[in-house]
Order: C-alpha cells, then sequence, then structure tokens
C-alpha cells in the first residue's frame, strides 16, 4: 500500500494558510480583531487558496520558487490587512497603526520578489501574475479603507484594474499584450504609498483629499494612455487580421486569436495584460 506524497505547492500553501491563521491570532490579541475579521480573514485565505491551486495546476507548477514565497508572505499579510479593514467597518474603530504597518511591509516586499525572480532565474508568468493579483487587491482593500474616512470616490483607486479586465471581456483588444512602460509602475507605486500615508490619518483632511485625488488622476491618466495606445495598435490588427474578400466580419472569430482578459486562476492561458499601473 502505498502512500500518496502531496505536491510541494500544496505543501507550501498550507504552510502559508496556517501562518495567516496565526497571523489573525495575533491580530485577535494585539488588535482586538473581531468576529467580522476573522470571517473576512478566512474567507479570504481560502479563496487565495483556491485560486493560486488552479493558478499553478494550469502552469503545471510543481513548486512555488523564492520569488513566489515572497509574494505569499506579502499575500498573508494582505490578508491581515483585508481582516482589519472588515473589522474596522463593522465596529466603526479601525486598528489604524497594525494596519498601516502590515500594508507598509507588503509593499516594500513587492520590491524585492521581482529582484528575488531576476537574480535566482526564476522569473515565470505564474510569479507575475501571483504578483500583480497581489498588488490590486491590497489597493482594492487600501481603497476601501480610506473611503469611509474622505469618500467613496475613493473606490475608483482600487476599482479601476478590475474594471479594466471586466471591460476587456466586453471588448477583447483591451486584453492584448502592452509594452513595459516605466510611468506605470511609478504610478503603480504612488498609489500604494499614498492610500497607506491616507490610511495612517497623519495628515489633515483636506490635504490627504488633495493627495489621494492626485493620486487618482495619475491612474486615470495612465489607465487612459494604456486604452489609447491597445485602441491604435491591437484594434486595427484585429480588423486587419480579417478577409479583404468577406464583405461581413465573423461573427464567431478564432477564440486562440484574442488574448482574453481572465482571472488568476488562468495565468498560463493569458499574456500579461498590464501591470498594475
Amino acid at each position: 500500500m502505498t502512500t500518496e506524497v502531496l505536491p510541494r505547492t500544496t505543501l507550501q500553501q498550507a504552510v502559508a494558510a496556517v501562518l495567516q491563521v496565526v497571523l489573525l491570532v495575533a491580530l485577535s490579541a494585539g488588535a482586538d480583531l473581531g468576529p467580522l475579521g476573522w470571517l473576512a480573514g478566512i474567507a479570504y485565505t481560502v479563496g487565495l487558496w483556491g485560486l493560486l491551486t488552479a493558478a499553478v495546476r494550469r502552469a503545471g507548477v510543481s513548486t512555488l520558487g523564492p520569488a513566489d514565497l515572497v509574494t505569499l508572505a506579502r499575500a498573508a499579510l494582505v490578508g491581515g490587512v483585508t481582516a482589519l479593514v472588515a473589522d474596522g467597518l463593522g465596529n466603526g474603530d479601525p486598528s489604524v497603526i497594525p494596519l498601516v504597518l502590515m500594508a507598509t511591509v507588503a509593499l516594500v516586499l513587492d520590491a524585492v520578489d521581482g529582484q528575488v525572480a531576476r537574480r535566482s532565474g526564476t522569473a515565470s508568468a505564474l510569479g507575475a501574475r501571483f504578483d500583480m493579483e497581489v498588488d490590486a487587491f491590497l489597493l482594492l482593500v487600501l481603497s476601501v479603507h480610506v473611503a469611509a474616512l474622505l469618500g467613496l470616490w475613493v473606490l475608483a483607486i482600487g476599482a479601476m484594474r478590475y474594471a479594466f479586465v471586466a471591460a476587456g471581456w466586453i471588448a477583447p483588444w483591451l486584453g492584448s499584450a502592452l509594452p513595459t512602460r516605466y510611468s506605470a509602475k511609478v504610478v503603480a507605486a504612488v498609489q500604494g504609498i499614498v492610500l497607506v500615508v491616507a490610511a495612517s490619518e497623519v495628515l489633515p483632511r483636506p490635504l490627504a483629499v488633495a493627495l489621494v485625488s492626485t493620486a487618482l488622476a495619475l491612474l486615470v491618466w495612465s489607465f487612459g494612455h494604456d486604452v489609447v495606445w491597445l485602441w491604435r495598435n491591437a484594434r486595427p490588427r484585429r480588423s486587419a487580421a480579417a478577409p479583404m474578400t468577406d464583405p461581413m466580419p465573423d461573427p464567431m472569430p478564432d477564440p486562440m486569436a484574442i488574448p482574453m482578459a481572465t482571472p488568476m486562476a488562468t495565468p498560463a492561458a493569458t499574456p500579461m495584460a498590464r501591470p498594475q499601473p
């Protein structure tokens, strides 16, 4: 009778899930994390496990590399931030200090996993997509917290990337690959920094509003830049691919010819449509 050995990725995710629970316990002891925070933290952990398991299976990966493990650690911190934000929305008294500390460490580590991947030669489409999704979700959660302080308009920062992906389902040319743009990386970094500063509540409200508004304006510009580039480059190529002798467009385009923006669960099947700006 043979004993089935669990995939290494499953063991790695199991360790991360245990550490996530330990973090929630620590937040309960040190930041009075309540039932709503626990519910959000556990839901986040289960969702992360499911999405990452599906992504790993599709990518055919047997183990997470060193950079992926750094991203997984960041994801655990984002889970802690998620729990605190949910708890704060429920009781009206968010634990600002641990929230800001965990978000700050997560942002700092975002500059680490890419360097680890390059230096170790373990860069992959899965790792890049995983990193992008963790970044996007952190911005979403932080924007929810800051929206409770400054107004619902702040949610546009966290929702914009998801709106871009959803638009790609309607207009597939929006899911085409984008060239690497340094300004997009700078704008993405600015969003996280500004949201953390606003979440800390160290600035007067007018100054915080001005700062977050500026960050949102930069994000709108960055996404608008990409949409214009895709309109000028990706969309004409799709139109030109149609036979010139066919007077009517093909109602059923070849799905293999259209890169679709999909959730993290299918990183191997999608191009990197864009880094989180």
